[in-house]
């Protein structure tokens, strides 16, 4: 999913791409989600786009608690 809201963004104008692809995660990805996201980034980020990778200082880490 990830990868598919990284591809609606890469065709969109701007060099802030991989900070809008953090907002919508962000905005609309519940904190599991986020943290499953990140977790996968933290082992290589196997399959994912390069501008999800990209996207990863400007996702919000969640709590460890949420």
């Amino acid at each position: 999913m990830a990868n598919q809201i990284a591809t609606f963004f890469a065709s969109q104008p701007g060099e802030d791409r991989a900070a809008r692809v953090a907002a919508h995660l962000n905005d609309f990805w519940e904190p599991r989600m986020r943290r499953q996201l990140l977790n996968h980034m933290a082992e290589g980020g196997h399959g994912l786009s390069p501008l999800v990778i990209e996207s990863q200082p400007f996702i919000a880490a969640p709590a460890e608690t949420e």
